[in-house]
Formats: structure tokens, C-alpha cells, sequence
């Protein structure tokens, strides 16, 4: 019997040192299997399997982006910078994970630093890319995130851009409505513009049977003077282009 329960012990010891050794290698097995777990248990189905949390700067605000706390993409602003997370519902994301603290961790950023993972001496702790966050962890874009048994994926955003503005012609084909957010994108049959181009002087009254008139001024009144200078810029080309006997009567 003593030589039975040797044998076993032996044969647990051996194997936990197995486990060891992935895990030293292959950490993120880990976590794959602890995901996998997730999805069995009632108090996480709530959760998206593919939580995450997204952090933004801009020059007006910083802020974060999540699907973990209420089932839904949620956008997070906190006047400290601070977004704690935890078993707590008084935490700024409330995650309804037994093996998560009440305090559990917390997401911070700092000015011209960036944002940062803060463990509160969690009982199964927060772990960053495999590796125990025992002291406040710099997040880089893409990292993975696990506090307790729920695993996530950070990104960041940190510079923007300005794109430039549409091109005229094509905003001419974006009419807002004035009972949604909708657009209408016009779009006329080959006949229909075959008609508007062989007869350039029926061309207000054509657009006007359709009630195009009417949406093109309401929209028009919500650009800059400089769209608008080169609204009149292009119009005065095609109409240049389509009559060059018009260039007769012009005085430049």
C-alpha cells in the first residue's frame, strides 16, 4: 500500500513538472484553456468571448472603449483617468466573475506616458501577456490581458488623423433626409441622364419634380464658404465644358 500511494505521488509530481514546462513555453495555452472554461460557466455568459478593451486619446479626451461590463460596446470616461474593474458594482467595469476581486484591478492612464494595468492585491491575480502584473505594467497595442479567469485584449489608440475632405462630386450624391439620419444616394437611370444632358435648360425643373431642389439648399447651407466657392467653381466648368460657345459671352 506504502509502495501504491510512492508510486502515485511520483506520478503527480512528474506530471506537474510536465505542466511546468509548457506553461513556461506555451503560456498562452493557458489562457486558451481558461477561456474555454469561461463559456461553461452561467456567470460569464453574459460576457463576450472576445472581450476587449480599447484605449483612446485625442486631443479632447481620453477615454476607453469595452464590450466587457454590460454585454455591449460602451464608451468610458472617468475625470481621473482611472477605470477600475471588478466584482463590485460601484467599479467603473463591473464584471459578474466569481473568480475576479471585488477591487480587483485598474486601468490608468498617464499624461504623455500612456495607459498602465494596476493589480489591488488580487486574490488570483491580473496577468499581462503571461506575466503577474505585481507591480503597475505599461500596455503596449495587442496585449492580452487576463484578471482571474477572464481574458481580454487591449489596443490603444494614441495619434489621429484628419482625412481629407470628400470630393464635391461625390458629396453632390449624399442627400440627408429630414426625418432620419438616413441618406439618399441619387441615382438616375441611363435614359434619365441622357435626358438632363440633352436638355441642360430643363434641368432645374426635372430636378425640382423629384424634390431635389428642396434638399440640395437645406444641404447646402451646411458647408463652408470654401465648399461652397468650389461648388460654384465646378459648376461653372461643366457648364463651360457642355457649351463652349458660352466662352463667347464671357469676360474674364
Amino acid at each position: 500500500m506504502t509502495d501504491f500511494a510512492q508510486t502515485e505521488i511520483e506520478r503527480r509530481l512528474t506530471l506537474y513538472q510536465v505542466f511546468l514546462k509548457l506553461y513556461e513555453h506555451h503560456s498562452s495555452l493557458l489562457d486558451e484553456i481558461l477561456q474555454l472554461e469561461n463559456l461553461s460557466q452561467p456567470s460569464l455568459r453574459r460576457v463576450k468571448t472576445t472581450g476587449y478593451v480599447h484605449g483612446v486619446v485625442d486631443s479632447a479626451a481620453v477615454y476607453l472603449m469595452t464590450n466587457l461590463g454590460d454585454n455591449q460596446t460602451q464608451s468610458l470616461r472617468q475625470p481621473q483617468q482611472i477605470w477600475t474593474i471588478g466584482r463590485s458594482r460601484n467599479s467603473g467595469i463591473y464584471i459578474g466573475d466569481s473568480h475576479l476581486s471585488r477591487r480587483h484591478a485598474a486601468i490608468q492612464h498617464i499624461d504623455e506616458q500612456g495607459f498602465y494595468l494596476i493589480d489591488f492585491k488580487s486574490t488570483n491575480g491580473s496577468f499581462v501577456n503571461g506575466n503577474r502584473a505585481v507591480s503597475p505594467i505599461k500596455l503596449k497595442d495587442g496585449d492580452r490581458i487576463r484578471l482571474g479567469n477572464m481574458t481580454f485584449d487591449f489596443f490603444v489608440t494614441s495619434t489621429y488623423c484628419v482625412l481629407p475632405t470628400v470630393a464635391m462630386d461625390l458629396l453632390m450624391q449624399l442627400v440627408h433626409r429630414r426625418n432620419n439620419h438616413t441618406v439618399d444616394i441619387l441615382t438616375y437611370s441611363q435614359n434619365r441622364q441622357k435626358t438632363l444632358i440633352e436638355k441642360p435648360d430643363s434641368n432645374l425643373e426635372a430636378f425640382r419634380n423629384f424634390g431635389i431642389v428642396e434638399k440640395l439648399e437645406n444641404f447646402y447651407e451646411n458647408f463652408s464658404s470654401e465648399q461652397k466657392s468650389e461648388i460654384l467653381d465646378r459648376l461653372f466648368t461643366t457648364q463651360i465644358l457642355s457649351n463652349p460657345s458660352q466662352l463667347k459671352n464671357c469676360n474674364f
